[in-house]
């Protein structure tokens, strides 16, 4: 287990916004995660669960304990004795992507459409991460954790988290109340790819390739090239991914919104009770409000992609969130849609 004080935080938030926090803790085992949790019951002073800092936004300096697990590759396979079914039990401070490249290279399937999102996997399972027709909570069957109370080990059912769209259990009710050490997904030796989401079929047609012979391995990398050219490299410009979550709608708003708008877009649904709904892109919203590629101070809206709110050089958190305020307004002035931020501010 690593401690620091004093410590800053600007390689810990793709945002790279440089505050400190008072105490760093990284822990690299279920023993450290006990010992952390006690550290956090005895401290009496606040603290934060941090991943790899792809969904955070800090607007000050964070006065308590941030505590994050160490980031290295931890992956064990477990095969199922009645299906042969794959497994994947994963280290909380594992890069998510990389197991996705694991499973791929080693005929392990279900993550395909997942490829490249930022991460850790202990964070995929609070997130909810998805992207391209495709949310982890699909494939999470176990999330191992510390209960930070107790310094008890507990382990819970993907069923039990209460996914749904970019939401769990762990961002509401039992919010800070876990280290998360293990998440398990479990996966298919079958591959069925998900194609019908975003612009793939249209690669696909591009690249001159059959979907009946798709591999696994070449929808990782389409999916790859597209995020690329859609998506700033946070090394380089400074951003959380997709900064909003994508409303969705019932029939009757939808149809209020086709008239006002024909060329709406819009894809169909079902909402958290399975019931017939409408997700409306928050990117092609801010886009119409012609927010896509502008800047307010040292924030801006990507030129690529509306979604994505961008560091353009030395901005503070404070200045992503005014942009922020200043998207929110106008796109509720047009759409009458209130967009809410998928990253953490803090």
């Amino acid at each position: 287990m690593k401690t620091a004080e004093h410590y800053s935080l600007l390689h810990h938030n793709t945002f790279g916004i440089d505050q400190q926090c008072d105490v760093f803790v990284e822990w690299e085992s279920e023993a450290d995660a006990v010992a952390v949790a006690r550290q956090l019951r005895d401290s009496h002073k606040p603290y934060l669960l941090l991943g790899g800092g792809s969904n955070l936004l800090l607007t000050d300096d964070f006065h308590g304990t941030v505590v994050t697990p160490a980031r290295r590759f931890d992956l064990s396979v477990i095969m199922s004795y009645d299906d042969n079914v794959p497994s994947l039990r994963c280290w909380a401070g594992t890069t998510f992507d990389d197991v996705v490249d694991y499973a791929v290279r080693h005929g392990y399937y279900g993550l395909e459409n997942l490829s490249l999102i930022p991460g850790e996997c202990g964070a995929s399972a609070v997130q909810n991460i998805g992207a391209y027709g495709a949310e982890v909570k699909d494939v999470i069957s176990e999330v191992e954790a510390i209960e930070i109370s107790t310094g008890r080990r507990v382990v819970f059912k993907g069923s039990d988290c209460g996914y749904s769209y970019r939401q769990s259990r762990f961002k509401h009710e039992w919010k800070d109340q876990y280290l998360i050490t293990y998440v398990t997904y479990r996966l298919s030796r079958q591959f069925k790819p998900e194609l019908d989401y975003g612009n793939i079929r249209s690669r696909l047609e591009q690249l001159g390739i059959d979907e009946t012979k798709l591999t696994a391995a070449q929808l990782r990398d389409i999916i790859i090239d597209i995020r690329r050219q859609k998506l700033p490299d946070p090394e380089v410009t400074g951003n959380a991914g997709s900064f909003f979550m994508n409303p969705i709608v019932d029939a009757a708003t939808f149809q209020q919104l086709k008239a006002a708008h024909p060329d709406l877009h819009y894809f169909e649904v079902n909402d958290a009770k399975g019931q017939p709904a409408y997700k409306i892109p928050a990117g092609w919203m801010i886009d119409q409000c012609g927010w896509k590629g502008r800047s307010l101070g040292r924030a801006g809206v990507y030129d690529k992609q509306a979604l994505i709110l961008v560091n353009r050089g030395g901005a503070t958190g404070q200045e992503v969130v005014d942009l922020m305020h200043a998207i929110q307004h106008d796109v509720k002035e047009t759409f009458g849609l209130d967009l809410k931020p998928e990253v953490n501010i803090l």
